[in-house]
């Protein structure tokens, strides 16, 4: 029985680097419909505490006009903020290049910035 493992893919399917600047890296992840508006759009930043955010932007869309919109301003004049869900269609492997490119990108800005407080030329 041949067993066909894959791997994480350099160039990645699916993952665009977008910038870099040692202790930040940015990625658009694109959804697999195609449409733009379901990409999301990572960014991997260290901070001076050596700690590591990952922010990821997509774009939301609601019913606004439908019968439940009061509920929902009401919601964001209570609460500050209305939840929506967003999701992305990925492929096997664009899914498996996603989650190494942030393992990655999180160690590499790590790194850069650990050099950074230690002194060391970069």
């Amino acid at each position: 029985m041949a067993t066909n493992k894959m791997k994480a893919q350099t160039p990645a399917e699916g993952i665009l680097k977008r910038s870099e600047w040692g202790d930040a890296k940015s990625y658009q992840v694109t959804c697999e419909c195609g449409d733009h508006n379901h990409d999301h759009n990572v960014w991997v930043e260290a901070d001076e505490t050596l700690n590591v955010t990952v922010t990821i932007y997509t774009t939301a869309k609601s019913k606004w006009w439908s019968k439940n919109r009061w509920q929902k301003i009401w919601t964001l004049l209570s609460k500050g903020y209305i939840e929506y869900e967003a999701s992305i269609i990925m492929s096997k492997q664009q899914a498996l290049n996603y989650a190494s490119t942030l393992k990655s990108a999180v160690h590499d800005v790590e790194q850069f910035r650990q050099d950074k407080s230690v002194g060391k030329p970069l």
